[in-house]
């Protein structure tokens, strides 16, 4: 579904240029669950955003389902993340001024004209309120940023994500600054949404009991993939994993 073809980047640092990813390949099936692991400074991230059309490659293609997205005009690149990509980082990126209910509906509310939003508010909120309820913050729906716990954070970024139903959940470190337990929880609601909810997923850890009950982990080194295996998920250690 998701295939990226000889990925070249390079940024600029002062008067330096860091070459960050060099003839990468990968491809990504649908509704698969992979992860992504390697040193710091291997690429993962960066990779991450080209896949999602945050950033455009120096030379290379990423196509999904056959079409080339890298190439595409500003406007259609930012309804593919509109509707297509969901996004989990792991600084969660709520606005501080929005309880929880806000936050999770900002992707519907800049998706469309004020007329449209006015016209469709009131289905996005059953929406946002269905999410919240399922990710276990259906008591959280008038609090703001501040008044909750990482946990409860990251779970309000990913019900943002889900908000427009996506295809694709982008996922960069989503328990970076989680302790064990919530970061168990997080990755345990991953696995249900791809499970029973088909949502592919390619997820950046550093972690490798986690990636270790995803689907597939791809480990990056010096800005190509090095090892390219199955991972080993059984539902046992995904209760476990941390």
């Amino acid at each position: 579904m998701l295939v990226a073809e000889n990925l070249f980047k390079s940024y600029r640092r002062h008067a330096d240029t860091v070459k960050v990813l060099q003839g990468l390949n990968l491809s990504v099936a649908d509704g698969e669950f992979l992860s992504i692991v390697g040193a710091s400074g291997s690429g993962k991230s960066t990779l991450l955003h080209l896949l999602g059309t945050l950033d455009a490659p120096d030379t290379g293609t990423i196509s999904l389902d056959g079409r080339r997205v890298d190439n595409l005009r500003s406007r259609e690149r930012d309804a593919l993340r509109n509707k297509t990509f969901g996004f989990v980082f792991q600084f969660y990126h709520l606005l501080p001024e929005l309880t929880t209910l806000d936050n999770v509906l900002m992707p519907a509310f800049i998706g469309q004209s004020v007329f449209g939003w006015l016209r469709t508010r009131a289905q996005w909120r059953l929406r946002a309120e269905e999410i919240l309820n399922r990710v276990g913050l259906g008591h959280r729906l008038r609090h703001k940023p501040r008044e909750l716990s990482g946990g409860e954070m990251q779970r309000a970024a990913v019900a943002r994500a889900l908000l427009t139903r996506p295809r694709v959940l982008l996922a960069d470190e989503p328990t970076g600054n989680l302790d064990v337990e919530n970061g168990g929880d997080i990755v345990r609601l991953l696995r249900e949404l791809n499970r029973d909810d088909g949502v592919t997923i390619v997820m950046v850890t550093h972690n490798l009991e986690i990636a270790a009950v995803t689907d597939r982990v791809v480990k990056m080194s010096h800005g190509q993939v090095v090892e390219d295996t199955p991972g080993s998920f059984r539902p046992r250690l995904l209760s476990a994993a941390v």
